[in-house]
């Protein structure tokens, strides 16, 4: 039924907003109807009546009424005129206008309360002294870079403007196949490689992959909180397993979860303590996957940078039941914009992490990736290896001393490699971090690493972004905050 009157809302003009006057038109109906102040049928004026009595010109009447029209709200009928659409009238109901009040608690699926109820970690929030995985952004080769990317940008094959495979271009995982054979021991063939948007993307596939909603899941303790995250979003119960100087304890995890069906682990450089996984340690943690038909999670985050002995071989290498998920990144070694990282899988459970990273986003990116694969090729990536590891050993080397002015009850953990060492004190580490956030130094509590009551405190040094010039006066700016504390 149709209402012969033609009624508008209140439609206020502000000439002052930088809102189009057909936009301010169209929201005014939208509003109305959706409200219950225009009832479905309801004959709505004429475009030129309407435009007269609000003083403005027809156009942008006819273009708000054609938008309204489009969007189902109105309808038109021959020789009648424009009204509310009559389709609104099955199930409509007036719905109030939005108040300032709190809405009432919808439902939501649980496991995003645990992202909610964190507390505010304001160590993240700037760059530079002592920003946790922070590389030397004013060191990368621009120039090189920038050539590459723009010799792709001019010649963009047709093939990398295509739908791709979920496991990236193929000379990307060319060039990751010999240079992870290479440099850190990895066996596999670029058919293995799926190319990702970070480790973490990696991080939340293997878990889709590898885990049923509440399994049970090793987790270094101290560890990644990354890690953790992909494993909460995946339903899996996490095994908090400890850690010492050789790494993670892994008879401690055998007592906890003999039975979970993965481990998630840092065998290289132990996030955030730095130690390496010793030999006979790796070789228990192989023996307990092939026994409980378990998986590994090896994540390779910043194993390029060693500095008093050579890198490290890949625990993958060691694997002969092929028991191990490689992941490694370019965050840490180039940019962490660059979003790019990398997994290397089994050779029975790549169709089933493909089929997985299908449905999440069918395929990576392709331009930054072809520009990555020209620019290990090309031997660009070594060289920037070489520098900055010359680079980041001197700024631990000035940090390191500098972290004596921190007393006797500071000892430092972890410089022997990566991008981050520990300063482990005595002293509740939580407040410290957020006061030296406040003074513009980002050190991050070794204790918001735990997934129970921290065991140690300290706080996390990132020095891969910060001068040596700028170290001494950030670790006396960091020194003040703890005397005050």
């Amino acid at each position: 039924m149709r209402v012969a009157a033609g009624i508008a809302p209140a439609v206020v003009i502000d000439r002052r907003s930088r809102k189009p006057l057909h936009r301010q038109v169209c929201d005014a109906f939208r509003a109305a109807i959706v409200e219950g102040r225009l009832s479905a049928g309801q004959r709505v004026p004429s475009t030129r009546a309407l435009a007269a009595s609000l003083g403005i010109s027809r156009i942008p009447v006819l273009t708000a009424f054609d938008q309204l029209l489009a969007e189902g709200y109105f309808e038109t009928a021959v020789g009648a005129g424009t009204f509310v659409s009559g389709s609104l009238a099955a199930g409509a109901r007036p719905r109030p206008a939005p108040v300032a009040s709190p809405l009432p608690r919808r439902r939501l699926a649980l496991r995003s309360d645990a992202f909610l109820e964190r507390a505010p970690e304001p160590w993240l929030g700037g760059f530079g002294a002592f920003r946790v995985s922070e590389p030397a952004l004013d060191d990368f080769p621009f120039a090189a870079w920038s050539r590459l990317v723009a010799r792709h940008s001019r010649r963009l094959p047709r093939r990398l403007m295509k739908y791709g495979s979920p496991m990236g271009d193929l000379p990307l995982r060319q060039a990751l196949a010999s240079y992870l054979g290479i440099a850190r021991g990895v066996r596999c063939e670029p058919e293995q490689i799926m190319v990702v948007s970070g480790s973490q993307q990696a991080l939340e596939i293997a878990a889709r992959v590898l885990l049923d909603p509440g399994q049970a899941a090793w987790v270094e303790e101290p560890g990644y909180g990354g890690a953790r995250d992909a494993l909460t979003l995946a339903g899996a119960r996490l095994v908090p397993v400890p850690v010492d100087d050789e790494g993670l304890d892994v008879a401690a995890g055998i007592r906890l979860d003999r039975r979970a069906r993965c481990a998630v682990v840092t065998p290289s450089h132990q996030y955030p303590l730095g130690a390496t996984l010793t030999a006979s340690r790796r070789l228990q943690l192989l023996d307990w996957a092939e026994a409980a038909g378990a998986w590994i999670v090896e994540d390779d985050y910043d194993s390029e940078y060693r500095y008093d002995s050579r890198p490290v071989a890949a625990l993958q290498g060691l694997d002969r039941n092929a028991r191990v998920v490689y992941i490694g990144t370019f965050s840490k070694v180039l940019f962490p914009a660059l979003r790019v990282g990398y997994l290397v899988i089994p050779t029975d459970l790549v169709d089933r992490f493909a089929a997985v990273r299908d449905a999440m986003d069918i395929f990576p990116a392709t331009l930054h990736p072809a520009v990555l694969a020209d620019f290990i090729a090309l031997g660009h990536f070594a060289r920037h290896l070489r520098r900055t590891a010359l680079l980041y050993r001197d700024r631990r080397r000035v940090l390191v001393d500098s972290l004596q002015a921190l007393g006797p009850r500071w000892r430092v953990a972890g410089a022997e490699a990566g991008l981050h060492l520990v300063a482990v004190g005595d002293r509740a580490d939580r407040p410290i971090a957020m006061r030296a956030a406040r003074q513009g130094v980002w050190a991050m509590p070794l204790s918001s690493c735990y997934v129970g009551p921290a065991v140690r405190h300290g706080l996390v040094l990132g020095y891969g972004g910060v001068a040596a010039a700028d170290i001494p006066a950030a670790v006396a700016r960091l020194a003040k905050v703890i005397r005050a504390n």
